[in-house]
């Protein structure tokens, strides 16, 4: 599942507080641009656009949306990366494409 929906990005590496590389954001190794890490749902990790798109302007397979999980509190904590399934979003509905879908050097084989 986590590889047909592109989700095989390497988590981000736990604080080191003698390192302070971990609070730069995470570039593509590829095309060096950079992307968004989030955890999905199922303990895997997707590298996402930075900017959100009218969902008629991103193919189904690429189609992310973050969302926050409520703890027992009622306060929001994380923030998690669903795929877009099921019930196709409305043409305007904005959702995150994967970053392979905007990256040039992404090969689909």
């Amino acid at each position: 599942m986590a590889v047909s929906d592109g989700a095989t990005a390497a988590p981000r590496p736990n604080p080191d507080p003698d390192d302070a590389s971990w609070i730069e954001p995470p570039f593509c190794p590829e095309c060096g641009a950079l992307v968004r890490k989030y955890p999905t749902s199922y303990d895997r990790w997707v590298d996402l656009a930075t900017v959100e798109l009218p969902a008629k302007a991103v193919p189904e397979p690429f189609r992310w949306r973050l969302v926050r999980l409520p703890d027992p509190l009622h306060v929001s904590t994380d923030i998690v990366a669903l795929r877009v399934r099921g019930v196709d979003p409305l043409p305007g509905d904005p959702v995150v494409p994967a970053h392979r879908m905007m990256c040039p050097y992404w090969d689909e084989s």
